[in-house]
């Protein structure tokens, strides 16, 4: 996945864990074994009753062996989005 992530370094991206965490920031820099590096980044905590709360994580570095996935966010897109409305299940744990 290492160099699949160089395109996405400066760029606002969306890390899944394998824990169900939703972490957005700005990429960075990554390593060989897939260590991330995000800045002004946030977590995005899912719930069925009060929308989508966000928590300030500022600089903050993932485990490469605990990212699930990677991708690009549209920031525009990303930017309409009205996260207090949006109600769903947090994520469950991927299980193996």
């Amino acid at each position: 996945m290492g160099s699949m992530l160089e395109g996405f370094v400066d760029k606002v991206v969306q890390v899944v864990t394998n824990d169900g965490r939703n972490i957005v920031g700005l990429l960075k820099g990554f390593d060989q074994t897939t260590n991330v590096i995000l800045d002004e980044s946030h977590e995005r905590v899912f719930s069925n009753s009060s929308g989508v709360e966000q928590v300030v994580l500022g600089l903050y570095i993932v485990r490469g062996d605990n990212i699930a996935m990677v991708g690009e966010v549209d920031e525009d897109k990303d930017s309409e989005l009205d996260l207090n409305a949006i109600m769903a299940e947090p994520l469950k744990p991927v299980v193996h």
